[in-house]
């Protein structure tokens, strides 16, 4: 869960991705499916960061289900994707 009136840059989620083969088919990059108010941070060798990228408005949107995808870069290219689900708690706006 997040809260509405989390700022942009927020941090969301911390997660890893492993490939255990060498060279280039052991390097990796995630990125988003769709368009959605959330982006991903490179922290350190396969370590991540997944923050939000603008304000959320729970009135406008729930809850969001954000599909990463990782992806080595061997050929051809492997990849997985997990989705993670984030519902935004309610400010009140009175």
């Amino acid at each position: 869960t997040l809260s509405e009136a989390a700022p942009p840059n927020t941090v969301v989620a911390l997660f890893n991705v492993r490939d255990r083969d060498s060279g280039d088919n052991g390097r990796t990059t995630c990125e988003l499916t769709g368009e959605q108010p959330f982006r991903i941070t490179l922290l350190a060798a396969d370590a991540y960061a997944l923050v939000t990228s603008e304000t959320l408005d729970r009135e406008q949107v729930e809850e969001y289900n954000v599909t990463v995808r990782a992806r080595d870069e061997g050929s051809p290219a492997l990849s997985a994707s997990k989705t993670l689900f984030v519902q935004l708690l309610d400010v009140n706006d009175n």
